[in-house]
């Protein structure tokens, strides 16, 4: 007997439909009302498949993908939730789940992810180990909440996929994503930096070589195009990609065929294509650098992956995630950064962004010798650097403080006041640093002389410099 597609809501019409579809298709299914319900059934009568809700009475849909995920790993699951939200979506994600689905859906797109989940419950060697070893992709900034919707709503697709993002956002990391929730998921996922080879082996790199094709090609090789055959290719860096490189992508991708270096047989290229760069390739397409049919091309499907500034309240989850990484590869106790250190490292810029973020956290699983770390414990190029960015960060934190207590105490004219104070000191120190020279520190300051001296006389300053 076949297993059944266990269905989980607590809304009896969110059933009611999926039983409908099921037994259209003639799938076997089980509904419950609760995760707790269905939990109850196992070991003893396992689903072939799971369709759950994520918000219900008692054991949520996300308590149960964990565990799930815990008990039967290969077991495919479906998270529905009416909360199209970031936080249900990382957590789906990062819980193992197959999809996410958000409510209302298409019942057929619903049925299809269903198929889809079947089929995969049905391969007899599952990528389960391939799959668990990539790294999560971490965050609940809105910044993040388009790449989770990208990667549900990509699912299903081969189109080409663009991905912009400065160098450290993780963009290898969404590619691994979109290959590992894609009909693809069981062909090689096979990544290639066009930027890291130089320029005369990256045709061989890309396209393989025939045997006596050039001087030391011993033997036939086949490129990454051959290796990544059925699966996806991930072309990180392509804004860098020699001219005549570019050429013979193009090819491949408007004809589907690509020949190895030395050879005359076309070979068929069966491989999505995902590219990455953290350059701005409309610019580089004006400034004739980057083919613009090729552009055209590769830009099917763009995805802007945020720097770290742009998502600063992820910092403390991704600090706290490498931390623990690092400390369980490194077999060392776990460190944890103190409120104030944390506080410190959300207020910088981080241009290496999560990879910087990630470096820094095994630097200080290695160096720092107490538990807890504090801003003095982060290597000083972290403490010099990012120095004026702390002060920066430091009185504009200061002014929050004295306008929430100005709110808190319903005082009259805040906005006025404040302005007073801030400007009084802005004078104070221009006219200090030039010994009183007004002219200078109305230049300084980028005002003129009168708005000068009737600011010092309205401010009552008169008295503190001549």
């Amino acid at each position: 007997m076949t297993k059944p597609v266990w269905i989980i809501d607590d809304d009896r019409s969110i059933r009611w439909v999926l039983e409908k579809a099921l037994a259209r298709e003639e799938i076997e299914y089980k509904s419950f009302a609760s995760a707790d319900e269905a939990l109850a059934e196992l070991p003893g009568n396992m689903p072939q498949m799971v369709i759950s809700d994520i918000r219900m009475p008692g054991s949520s849909g996300l308590d149960m993908l964990q565990k799930l995920r815990n008990d039967f790993p290969n077991l495919p699951v479906i998270i529905m939730t009416a909360y199209s939200d970031l936080e249900s979506a990382v957590s789906a994600f990062q819980g193992g789940a197959f999809e996410y689905l958000p409510k209302p859906f298409d019942v057929n797109h619903a049925v299809e992810l269903i198929r889809r989940a079947l089929e995969q419950s049905q391969r007899k060697n599952t990528h389960a180990e391939d799959a668990q070893a990539a790294p999560d992709i971490l965050g609940h900034a809105p910044a993040m909440q388009e790449v989770f919707r990208a990667i549900g709503r990509l699912a299903q697709s081969n189109a080409t996929v663009l991905i912009n993002g400065e160098s450290g956002t993780g963009k290898e990391l969404v590619a691994q994503a979109l290959h590992r929730h894609s009909p693809r998921a069981d062909k090689p996922f096979v990544a290639i930096n066009t930027a890291a080879i130089p320029k005369d082996l990256l045709e061989s790199e890309l396209f393989g070589h025939e045997r006596g094709a050039f001087t030391g090609a011993t033997t036939t090789r086949h490129g990454r195009f051959e290796q990544a055959e059925g699966g996806t290719l991930f072309l990180d860096e392509i804004g860098d990609m020699p001219a005549e490189l570019q050429t013979r992508l193009l090819r491949v991708l408007s004809d589907g065929n690509f020949y190895r270096v030395g050879g005359h047989q076309p070979i068929k290229a069966n491989v999505r294509i995902i590219a990455a760069t953290h350059q701005n390739l409309d610019e580089r397409v004006k400034q004739g650098l980057f083919r613009e049919d090729l552009f055209h091309r590769l830009n099917v499907i763009r995805l802007r992956l945020p720097p770290l500034r742009e998502r600063r309240e992820d910092i403390p989850l991704l600090a706290k995630y490498f931390l623990q990484k690092s400390a369980k590869e490194l077999g060392v106790e776990q460190k944890t950064l103190s409120e104030a250190a944390l506080n410190y490292l959300a207020a910088q810029d981080i241009p290496g962004n999560v990879r910087q973020l990630e470096n820094l956290c095994h630097w200080l699983s290695v160096m720092t010798p107490t538990r807890v770390v504090e801003i003095a414990d982060l290597p000083a190029e972290w403490r010099d650097t990012h120095a004026s960015t702390s002060l920066n960060q430091d009185w504009r934190t200061a002014l929050a403080q004295q306008a929430a207590l100005a709110l808190q105490r319903g005082e009259p004219n805040i906005l006025d006041n404040l302005t007073k104070q801030f400007e009084s000191t802005l004078i104070t120190q221009a006219l200090q640093h030039t010994g009183g020279r007004r002219i200078e520190a109305s230049t300084l300051l980028g005002m003129g002389r009168n708005t000068l001296t009737r600011k010092i006389q309205e401010l009552g300053l008169d008295g503190e410099h001549d």
